[in-house]
């Protein structure tokens, strides 16, 4: 068993910057996140190897090919899976996911593994811990969380599969590991619970850790999040948000968001989850910022990208289950019948350019 100290103490505040200040910061934030490394034009993929072992297709103009392979011919350079504890209706265990992980490898993606530290979805309605961890009190839980993350990565390491980036939790802007982490009554159980899992990260390897909550289009509570992580000192990497329109706000709310964070928290910042629907989905009484077609899939993209290149540190975009099939797949890259969409096959031109 690996030891480790959790850490505590006061953040710092920031003081306010004039107009010009602030320009001037951008300014150097912006040219400091263009010599940090390529775009992160990424694909949450956690259901994809259970589809493509039940025997669904994936086509590119016509012609079948595997899902990764598509997306790795069309410019994606990241992939991110998702790992629950002890699944029992999922597919998302360890092996399954290491066996993803190598799929992803060989092709060349860049990895990032989401602990959800849960049997199922951890998520902003329900935090619940492992049933393996169930009456545990807050230190066990806080040991729990340490070796878990560690051996995890370990055998990741051992699979020759290290994930590049690591999540410890999965949309935490409630907490986790409900009650002893629940939000806001008890920040300083889930800090100590976060803390234990970024120590996993560190003590396994050289993984980049992301911090990832749920509110890409809202700063104010982005902001009451990260200045509470700041005042007991939690030492991360990247900031990750979800933003998807008919729930986190517009296109503009998320460039607020996105410029204040880099002014304020000085992270790499990365959209880690986002979707559109390709047919009428979740617009359906209107309202809709870009059509539910194919080409208006496409166009919310492009947007999407352009507002995050142009952010100081923003530094890439992943999508949400691109490769879902069946009656799920309304937010897909693929069509009913798996042909690859214009979201697809003309995307990532926008992800890459002026790189």
């Amino acid at each position: 068993m690996v030891s480790f100290r959790i850490w505590s103490g006061k953040g710092r505040s920031f003081p306010e910057k004039s107009a010009v200040h602030r320009i001037l910061a951008a300014f150097l934030l912006l040219t400091q996140y263009a010599m940090a490394g390529e775009f992160a034009a990424g694909v949450d993929v956690s259901f994809l190897k259970q589809a493509e072992d039940r025997g669904v297709v994936f086509k590119d103009h016509g012609v079948v090919k595997p899902a990764l392979q598509i997306f790795n011919e069309r410019g994606y350079n990241w992939v991110r899976l998702r790992l629950f504890h002890s699944p029992t209706n999922l597919p998302n265990n360890l092996e399954y996911t290491l066996a993803s992980a190598k799929d992803a490898k060989r092709l060349g993606f860049k990895l990032l593994l989401d602990f959800h530290y849960s049997d199922s979805w951890a998520d902003p309605e329900k935090q619940w811990p492992p049933k393996a961890w169930t009456g545990m009190t807050q230190s066990q839980l806080v040991m729990a969380v340490f070796e878990y993350t560690c051996d995890t990565l370990r055998a990741f390491d051992a699979a020759g599969v290290m994930p590049d980036m690591v999540q410890p939790g999965n949309e935490i802007t409630p907490g986790m590991l409900w009650p002893e982490g629940r939000l806001p009554e008890h920040w300083d159980n889930f800090a100590e619970l976060l803390k234990a899992g970024i120590a996993g990260i560190r003590a396994a390897g050289k993984s980049r850790v992301m911090i990832h909550i749920d509110r890409g289009g809202d700063w104010p509570r982005t902001k009451w999040f990260f200045d509470e992580l700041q005042k007991r000192s939690v030492k991360f990497d990247v900031i990750g948000q979800s933003f998807y329109p008919w729930w986190h706000g517009s296109l503009e709310d998320l460039r607020t968001n996105l410029i204040f964070m880099a002014e304020t928290y000085r992270k790499d910042i990365i959209v880690v989850e986002t979707a559109y629907a390709w047919k009428p989905l979740n617009y359906r009484s209107g309202g809709a910022p870009f059509l539910e077609t194919p080409a208006g899939q496409l166009e919310y993209w492009e947007a999407v990208n352009r507002v995050v290149r142009s952010t100081p540190r923003g530094c890439g975009v992943f999508w949400w289950e691109p490769a879902l099939s069946g009656r799920h797949n309304g937010r897909a890259m693929f069509d009913d019948a798996g042909n690859a969409l214009p979201v697809l096959t003309a995307g990532t031109q926008q992800c890459h350019e002026n790189q």
